[in-house]
């Protein structure tokens, strides 16, 4: 999966779930733009315009981690976090510097599509 901040494109490495295969169902039909914004200076969460099957789990996050929030947010991580959530996937070859530095501070517009 791609996902598109501004001009930077970054491709992640999806889990092996039925949260993972309703999203690229979703997809097929085109890219997602999610509005994101800060929260508790960990993560960047949006909502989606539509809900997906939860598979939680016991996870601690690290930067690059895209997890599935009660069905209906979309979280980028970009620093620890301990809960039971759904892993969606991982983004690619980033640390959690370079994350922090594209995704900026405040709202912004975080776009999905199919590779």
């Amino acid at each position: 999966m791609k996902l598109t901040i501004g001009e930077t494109v970054l491709t992640a490495t999806l889990a092996d779930n039925s949260s993972v295969k309703a999203l690229e169902e979703k997809l097929k039909d085109g890219p997602i733009a999610i509005q994101m914004e800060d929260y508790a200076r960990m993560e960047k969460v949006g909502n989606l315009p539509f809900h997906l099957p939860t598979n939680d789990q016991p996870i601690t996050t690290k930067a690059g981690d895209l997890i599935l929030y009660l069905g209906n947010s979309f979280v980028i991580y970009y620093a620890p976090n301990s809960w039971r959530f759904t892993r969606l996937g991982q983004i690619e070859g980033i640390t959690a510097q370079e994350l922090k530095k594209i995704l900026g501070r405040g709202s912004v517009t975080v776009t999905l599509s199919l590779n």
